[in-house]
């Protein structure tokens, strides 16, 4: 495992490697509704110690077996969880398409563990968990309760708590059109996470280690 520099992304928050997630869902019971689509977005470091986004992880995902589709959030998504071109992967396999890139760059980057990043985050990390749960996964690269808010962030660096308003704040294009797809608003989220923490450093300075 590599030892962290001072430019590292492992030196930056403790060993943690930030992941934006962004889950849909059929509903807003991790336990009960069905988990539909899953982004993660790694967030690393450049030569000088700012954040920028690395590959965007992405999978649709089937219905687990009883899972409970409630019609408004699936009207809410424009998710069809039956439409034959969405390639879903079963739930596990999902889990693990997305779980393995995120171990690999663990190695790379000398990171610890994941620590999830979200708007609003315990509603993603909640069917994240339940997900892992439910299929008996053992290797979870997520801290099991620690997460990093956009949204607190939001409030603290642009005075907004919506994820549009913020992104508009910080320079970022949105296209409300696009928005609810959890790719889209992963790399959003993505986006205004390193915008947040690339203007603290700079203005304020990067914290001593």
């Amino acid at each position: 495992m590599p030892s962290p520099d001072e430019n590292s992304i492992a030196s930056r928050f403790r060993g943690f490697l930030p992941v934006v997630v962004d889950v849909e869902t059929a509903g807003f019971n991790a336990e009960t509704d069905a988990l539909l689509e899953i982004a993660a977005v790694p967030v690393i470091g450049d030569a000088t110690g700012g954040l920028v986004c690395g590959d965007t992880i992405a999978c649709h995902v089937e219905p687990f077996p009883g899972a409970n589709l409630d019609p408004r959030a699936l009207e809410f998504t424009g998710i069809d969880p039956h439409h034959p071109f969405r390639m879903a992967k079963p739930e596990c396999e999902a889990l693990q398409h997305v779980f393995t890139p995120i171990f690999k760059l663990l190695k790379q980057t000398g990171c610890n563990r994941a620590i999830l990043v979200g708007h609003n985050p315990f509603f993603d990390l909640g069917f994240l968990k339940a997900a892992v749960d439910r299929n008996k996964i053992k290797k979870n690269p997520f801290h099991s309760f620690s997460t990093f808010d956009t949204a607190t962030l939001g409030g603290l660096a642009f005075g907004q708590t919506v994820l549009a308003r913020i992104a508009q704040a910080a320079g970022i294009n949105w296209d409300e059109s696009s928005a609810h797809s959890a790719i889209y608003d992963a790399e959003r989220t993505a986006d205004l996470f390193c915008a947040i923490i690339n203007k603290w450093d700079q203005q304020i300075g990067r914290p001593d280690q």
